[in-house]
């Protein structure tokens, strides 16, 4: 892999951190720290970071529904098929992951999805806050449920009609 680089946006839910190579993004995740930035965009040479925060930001005003900047996972064959599942679920919606096991032809793996999707590393990208339990409760979030939670109605408040 090229030299990685980061950029740090600060998102209305806080600071997310991406990491990248001149090619494509590869980690978009809520650092959790308890300071702020003052800017919401670094500036850094890195064309691809830049666009990602910019798409972001887009999608936090509610203008972009899906994303175009380049990006990579990296994972097990089963993350992947359960990654690419992920990207199926639209844009104001919810799956379950049992929804997701049987996507990927596996209906007994609901755990195994369930840890694949928490080891999603492009957050709010592949939409891991749309997968929620079987009884339609908001379970397990690496950013933190009240994240997801807050994802999720955006997004519904988003939709157009």
């Amino acid at each position: 892999m090229s030299e990685l680089y980061v950029l740090k946006y600060v998102s209305p839910i806080g600071e997310i951190e991406i990491q990248g190579t001149n090619e494509a993004v590869y980690s978009i995740m809520f650092s959790n720290r308890n300071e702020l930035l003052t800017r919401a965009i670094e500036e850094v040479p890195i064309q691809v970071l830049a666009e990602c925060a910019i798409q972001l930001d887009e999608y936090f005003k509610g203008e972009r529904f899906e994303f175009t900047f380049p990006y990579a996972f990296e994972g097990t064959d089963f993350q992947q098929k359960v990654w690419n599942a992920l990207m199926s679920v639209g844009y104001g919606k919810t799956t379950a992951y049992k929804d997701i096991a049987l996507a990927i032809g596996n209906e007994k793996a609901i755990r195994a999805v369930g840890s694949a999707n928490g080891k999603n590393k492009l957050s709010i990208v592949i939409p891991c806050h749309r997968i929620i339990g079987s009884n339609q409760k908001l379970t397990g979030y690496a950013g933190g449920l009240w994240r997801k939670e807050w994802l999720l109605q955006h997004e519904k408040r988003c939709l157009r009609p």
